[in-house]
């Protein structure tokens, strides 16, 4: 156990804490679940770049990272949309990326070729992050329109979300064509 593995398990611990305090709706319960989760999603970047910085990148690290980030963004989906505060098929849409991406990544690692993250996979995740931490904190209102900010956050996060997914599966079509008798490659 290493300290970029143990803040991921640290981020894994927070979800269930997260959700019971979101759900609750205690006294600034909003306020207290939007800063667990930003905790949790400032333990994502943080473990990441500590494990490169001090080279403790390990196989624990590569498969719990991306859970932890897919159940903390999924929780948080789904507890919005109980809360009323997103519709259902925001949530339907970007949980659904993410089992596509990653059935995708699953596939190609059987064939032999490995997909990174991209830099619109990474952006994804950010305005994701951003979006959710909006929606639970309502009330913060852009001056130039009459929507809350998480609405406007939420839209674009869905929009880069279906865009980033796309590009997953442009990217590994024309790096390793679904033919019979391809050859697996592997991503540089």
């Amino acid at each position: 156990m290493n300290i970029p593995n143990a803040l991921t398990i640290f981020r894994i611990i927070l979800i269930p804490v997260f959700v019971v305090i979101l759900l609750l709706r205690v006294a600034h319960g909003d306020l207290i679940a939007a800063i667990i989760f930003a905790t949790a999603a400032i333990t994502d970047s943080l473990d990441g770049y500590l494990a490169r910085k001090w080279k403790q990148v390990t196989a624990l690290g590569i498969i719990l990272d991306p859970l932890a980030d897919k159940l903390l963004i999924t929780a948080a989906l789904i507890c919005l949309v109980e809360l009323g505060r997103i519709p259902g098929w925001i949530a339907i849409v970007i949980i659904g990326r993410e089992f596509a991406v990653t059935g995708l990544r699953l596939v190609r690692a059987e064939q032999g070729q490995l997909i990174p993250a991209s830099k619109l996979g990474k952006l994804k995740t950010v305005t994701q992050i951003v979006a959710v931490f909006f929606v639970i904190l309502p009330g913060l209102y852009n001056w130039l329109t009459p929507l809350p900010l998480g609405d406007w956050a939420m839209y674009v996060a869905v929009a880069i979300t279906l865009i980033s997914g796309a590009e997953y599966f442009v990217k590994a079509d024309q790096k390793h064509p679904a033919s019979p008798g391809a050859k697996a490659g592997h991503d540089d």
